[in-house]
């Protein structure tokens, strides 16, 4: 897949993850990692510019496994985003679409 339409989407990738339940770095990149390929480190930045947005929170967890890891939450202005993220992106995809059409039938 192309790195710029990911680039574009991967925000909208990570707060429709967080809407479902509260997640760790590793375990979004695992998540999204089975529909598209990304880097390990990819989400990282987007997650800091998320907290610096306001859409998410962090909190650390205790784990089994080894250290505390930090989860990432949705805020009210979180569940907001994603919902204005995904009205847009099904009105991108549409127009996408159309235009595809019309040059179908040429």
């Amino acid at each position: 897949m192309n790195a710029q339409l990911k680039k574009g989407v991967l925000d909208m990738c990570v707060l429709s993850q967080l809407k479902v339940r509260d997640q760790y770095g590793y375990e979004l990149t695992e998540k999204i990692s089975r529909s598209m390929s990304i880097a390990t480190g990819t989400l990282y930045p987007i997650l800091k510019r998320l907290k610096d947005e306001k859409l998410v929170e962090t909190y650390l967890k205790e784990s089994s496994d080894g250290p505390a890891r930090k989860y990432y939450h949705l805020t009210e202005k979180g569940y907001d985003a994603e919902k204005a993220a995904r009205k847009q992106w099904h009105e991108f995809v549409r127009q996408v679409e159309k235009i595809l059409e019309e040059n179908d039938d040429e």
